[in-house]
This record gives C-alpha cells, sequence and structure tokens, in this order.
C-alpha cells in the first residue's frame, strides 16, 4: 500500500497496529520501525514522521497493552457476585485484579512483555479521583485496596506500599508461568498457586494492629 492510499492521521493508526501485531509475535525485540513502515507500505521517512524513533512506537504499543490488560481486570471485577459484604466484596475485587493480570500475562505474552518493557522508566501512578471505568491498572488496584480500608480490613496504617507489594506478587507470579521455573505447570497447579497466593495476600493485608481478621 503506498503512502498516498492514506488519508491524513490514518497512517499513524496503520503503524500502531501492525506494530502492535509484531509484538504480540516477538514481543518488544521484535518490533523495529522500518519493518513496520516496511510492512505497511510506507516509506521509512514517512514513519518517522509520526513516531521520532523506535520508542516512541513502542510506548504507544505499551499504552494499548495496558489499555487491553485494564480490560481484563474490568470483565474479571464484573464476575464479583452481589450480595457479599464489604470484606467479601473487596476481597474478591482485589483477586479479580489480580488474577486478571496473570490471566493476561500468560495470554499476551509479547504484548505484556512489550507493555512493561517500554513503561519501565515512566511512573505508573494514574490520576486520581476518576470514575473506575476509566481508570488503569495501578488505579484499579489502588481503589480495591481503599475499598479494604474503608471495609475495615485492611488498617489504614499498613494502607501505605500494601499496592507494590500486590503488585510485586501478582507480577512475580506471572513472570514464573511465563518465563520461569513454572513456565510448564499444568493449569490447575498454576490455579492453585494463585489460589495459595491470594490466600496469603488477604491474611497479611488483614493482620497487625487494627486490621480485621486474617
Amino acid at each position: 500500500m503506498s503512502v498516498t492510499s492514506y488519508h491524513h492521521g490514518n497512517l499513524r493508526a496503520a503503524l500502531v497496529e501492525t506494530g502492535l501485531a509484531m509484538a504480540r509475535e516477538s514481543g518488544p525485540d521484535g518490533v523495529a520501525l522500518r519493518e513496520v513502515a516496511r510492512r505497511v507500505g510506507v516509506s521509512h521517512n514517512a514513519a518517522y514522521r509520526h513516531f521520532a524513533d523506535r520508542e516512541a512506537l513502542l510506548g504507544e504499543i505499551a499504552q494499548v497493552g495496558m489499555q487491553r490488560l485494564t480490560e481484563a481486570m474490568h470483565q474479571r471485577m464484573a464476575e464479583v457476585v452481589p450480595g457479599l459484604d464489604a470484606v467479601a466484596r473487596a476481597q474478591a475485587r482485589l483477586r479479580a485484579v489480580g488474577r486478571a493480570y496473570v490471566e493476561f500475562a500468560l495470554a499476551e505474552p509479547g504484548l505484556f512483555r512489550t507493555a512493561f518493557s517500554a513503561l519501565a522508566h515512566a511512573s505508573p501512578v494514574e490520576p486520581a479521583g476518576t470514575a473506575e471505568e476509566d481508570q488503569g491498572p495501578y488505579a484499579l488496584l489502588n481503589t480495591v485496596l481503599d475499598e479494604l480500608v474503608e471495609a475495615g480490613h485492611l488498617a489504614p496504617e499498613r494502607r501505605p506500599s500494601a499496592d507494590v507489594t500486590c503488585w510485586a506478587g501478582v507480577h512475580g507470579i506471572a513472570v514464573l508461568h511465563l518465563d520461569g521455573p513454572l513456565a510448564g505447570a499444568p493449569e490447575a497447579e498454576r490455579e492453585a498457586t494463585m489460589v495459595r497466593f491470594f490466600d496469603i495476600v488477604e491474611r497479611g493485608l488483614g493482620g497487625g494492629p487494627g486490621g480485621g481478621p486474617g
């Protein structure tokens, strides 16, 4: 497809879409701006008019990856059964966020690696006070942790850094099953590992002065 085949504004979207497909296939190392341009059917100079360099393209692909991770989290959170008390609901929503994280990593390994490689030097902090449907992964995690505080399970003095602890845990589980020694673990074993992890997290968050029952 030639450059003239694109209307103004469409080329950038085509470059991102093609780069996204390459990232899903091969991860961040598989994305090269010149190759993206070649696959789209334009000159590399045309691609550089939209992206200053490879890192800029990877950054946009990473944002798409984070958006899809967010969607996966919302889908899991929507499965939380109604009628639970405040503590049980917050715990179930925390599990849903963590489970979606691991499931996304295993379902989209190339995109997962690209997202966290390209965002490695960016702050994970997202705007506060936005509606839940507009929140990204890190904000959703913080939202459910705040719900645990409001429900009386997580003591306010134990809230600082709880988000990083939970994030580190699910990221570790994801990487262990994606690239580590648990990569060949059967699904049932992976499920048992996740359930055990969530059990430990809930007890840890609820322990200590002012905390709820473990």
